[in-house]
């Protein structure tokens, strides 16, 4: 049974998050912030305080001493839950990718290093920190590059779609007949040519192209052309290149026995330590601009509840049995999923627009939640 020393640090954990959201909602009742500076504290976080956190995540562990048989359970549960989303956005008519993005953070992204880690350490011991960091490099090197290559490729996509339907308007004919007489949009019309005499000359209207050609000039844009869009695009994004900069970085450190000069982190510390802060603070802002706590609706926050408490543990739990996970390990594995959505996933969610009121209430309402429900996770497996 959890001693009440860990149930403290558990609830020491977690009530710096509840006081940063709690200012960021009070900033924005009493009017400190306007909604145009709460986007700028999220983009903020997105593209300097994240992107750095990022990179000391992943460039302080150690690439050569990560459990395998853990990292491949929690690697398969996400994998299965993806290709699960992706087969319903196929044959559903409901899907859509991004409510496969949406749900798939929902279902897969705990928040491990700000709550994991200590929650876990006081029910499993100094192990479980280990493993925590060693799941959230993984998320920070591939699966949230992933996430934002998506958010990348929607982007284009609407992007395309846009430019092609203004490329098509000049080409559009609206034809009103009212009392007999025929009413031309004035951008369908030409200018009059000189007739021979004939009284019946009024103005000649440009006619629609034909079929194939208007079908042809709103056809959807190619994936291939889509793709290239946001490969060119998630180049540019700094949180990728944390990742990449700070997983060659570890190899080569850990391989060398080598550190970073003090200089460099401090610099990066100084920044990075704001991340977690200024994320949960942002959670906050965005609920105060709603017009009601639940924004999403109870039904829609009921779904992201069930994707976060109850889907994305049975995944794990049925993919570490499935690599032979057992007693403390199959328990940190299933707990862990259990945690809390992760802050980041809001922050990208908002800065791309993509169900920012359904991460918001993951958020929200997860971290309240959370606290009783992991607590029941570890009473039932430890029967």
């Amino acid at each position: 049974m959890i001693s009440k020393s860990s149930l403290y640090h558990v609830v020491e954990a977690m009530a710096p998050l509840y006081v940063a959201m709690g200012l960021g909602y009070a900033s924005v009742r009493f009017r400190a912030f306007t909604p145009e500076q709460c986007a700028g504290i999220n983009h903020f976080v997105a593209l300097f305080a994240m992107p750095l956190l990022i990179f000391r995540m992943i460039s302080s562990n150690d690439p050569y001493a990560m459990n395998l048989r853990f990292i491949a359970a929690d690697t398969i549960q996400k994998a299965a839950i993806l290709a699960a989303l992706a087969l319903w956005a196929r044959l559903s008519a409901r899907g859509s990718l991004a409510w496969v993005v949406t749900l798939f953070s929902l279902a897969t992204l705990p928040n491990t290093i700000i709550m994991g880690v200590p929650i876990l350490r006081g029910m499993y011991g100094s192990m479980s920190g280990t493993l925590m960091v060693q799941i959230v490099v993984l998320q920070f090197a591939f699966w949230y590059v992933l996430v934002v290559f998506l958010f990348e490729y929607m982007a284009a996509q609407r992007a395309l779609v846009a430019k092609q339907q203004q490329a098509a308007a000049p080409a559009a004919v609206v034809l009103t007949v009212l009392d007999g007489d025929q009413q031309i949009n004035a951008s369908a019309v030409v200018p009059v040519t000189e007739g021979d005499g004939d009284a019946d000359t009024n103005t000649e209207a440009a006619m629609p192209p034909p079929p194939a050609e208007a079908e042809a000039a709103m056809a959807a844009p190619s994936a291939k052309l889509i793709l290239l869009m946001a490969a060119k695009k998630i180049l540019k994004i700094p949180s990728i290149h944390a990742s990449m900069l700070g997983l060659v970085w570890s190899f080569i450190a850990y391989r060398e026995g080598i550190k970073l000069p003090t200089i460099i982190d401090d610099s990066v510390a100084i920044i990075s330590v704001s991340a977690t802060g200024l994320a949960t603070f942002s959670v906050g802002t965005f609920m105060a601009q709603q017009s009601r706590f639940i924004s999403c609706g109870y039904s829609v926050a009921s779904l992201a509840m069930a994707m976060r408490f109850l889907v994305g543990p049975a995944v794990m739990a049925a993919s570490s049995l499935a690599v032979g996970l057992h007693g403390d390990l199959l328990h940190v594995g299933i707990v862990q999923a259990a945690l809390p959505l992760a802050v980041i996933s809001f922050v990208y969610a908002k800065e791309y627009n993509v169900h920012p009121e359904i991460m918001s209430t993951g958020v929200i309402v997860g971290t309240f939640a959370s606290f009783p429900i992991t607590i029941i996770y570890y009473i039932l497996l430890g029967l």
